[in-house]
Protein backbone atom coordinates (compact mmCIF):
# COMPACT_ATOMS: atom_id res chain seq x y z
CA UNK A 1 0.00 0.00 0.00
CA UNK A 2 1.44 3.73 -1.06
CA UNK A 3 1.27 5.88 2.01
CA UNK A 4 -2.02 8.37 2.01
CA UNK A 5 0.41 11.10 1.36
CA UNK A 6 1.59 10.19 -1.63
CA UNK A 7 -1.59 9.19 -3.07
CA UNK A 8 -2.95 12.62 -2.38
CA UNK A 9 0.19 14.47 -3.44
CA UNK A 10 -0.27 12.82 -7.04
CA UNK A 11 -3.50 14.05 -7.29
CA UNK A 12 -2.56 17.64 -7.54
CA UNK A 13 -1.52 18.81 -10.89
CA UNK A 14 2.52 18.67 -10.98
CA UNK A 15 4.71 22.03 -11.77
CA UNK A 16 5.92 20.06 -14.97
CA UNK A 17 4.21 17.34 -16.61
CA UNK A 18 7.07 14.63 -16.57
CA UNK A 19 6.49 15.03 -12.98
CA UNK A 20 3.22 12.96 -12.88
CA UNK A 21 3.46 9.27 -12.03
CA UNK A 22 0.85 6.97 -12.61
CA UNK A 23 -0.67 4.98 -9.77
CA UNK A 24 -2.54 1.99 -9.24
CA UNK A 25 -6.39 3.16 -9.03
CA UNK A 26 -7.21 0.22 -6.39
CA UNK A 27 -3.63 0.14 -3.93
CA UNK A 28 -2.02 3.51 -4.93
CA UNK A 29 0.76 1.33 -6.22
CA UNK A 30 3.19 3.42 -8.81
CA UNK A 31 5.12 0.32 -10.06
CA UNK A 32 4.56 -2.11 -12.39
CA UNK A 33 1.36 -0.04 -13.83
CA UNK A 34 -0.77 -1.27 -16.89
CA UNK A 35 -2.12 1.57 -18.34
CA UNK A 36 -5.40 -0.09 -20.29
CA UNK A 37 -6.39 -0.87 -16.82
CA UNK A 38 -5.21 1.74 -14.76
CA UNK A 39 -4.30 -0.96 -12.45
CA UNK A 40 -1.13 -2.18 -11.34
CA UNK A 41 0.17 -6.34 -11.78
CA UNK A 42 -0.65 -7.35 -8.39
CA UNK A 43 -4.19 -5.93 -8.69
CA UNK A 44 -5.08 -6.70 -12.24
CA UNK A 45 -4.20 -10.50 -11.49
CA UNK A 46 -6.33 -10.68 -8.37
CA UNK A 47 -8.83 -8.95 -9.77
CA UNK A 48 -8.32 -10.94 -13.59
CA UNK A 49 -8.73 -14.22 -11.34
CA UNK A 50 -11.88 -13.13 -9.58
CA UNK A 51 -13.48 -12.06 -13.35
CA UNK A 52 -13.48 -8.09 -12.45
CA UNK A 53 -11.77 -7.13 -15.30
CA UNK A 54 -13.98 -7.45 -18.42
CA UNK A 55 -12.48 -8.96 -21.40
CA UNK A 56 -10.13 -10.77 -19.43
CA UNK A 57 -9.78 -14.76 -18.89
CA UNK A 58 -7.05 -17.08 -17.73
CA UNK A 59 -4.93 -18.65 -20.35
CA UNK A 60 -4.96 -22.23 -20.80
CA UNK A 61 -3.13 -24.65 -23.24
Amino acid sequence: MARLAKIIANDKKPKFQVRHRNRCEHCGRPRAFIRMFKLCRVCFRNLSLKGMVPGVTKSSW
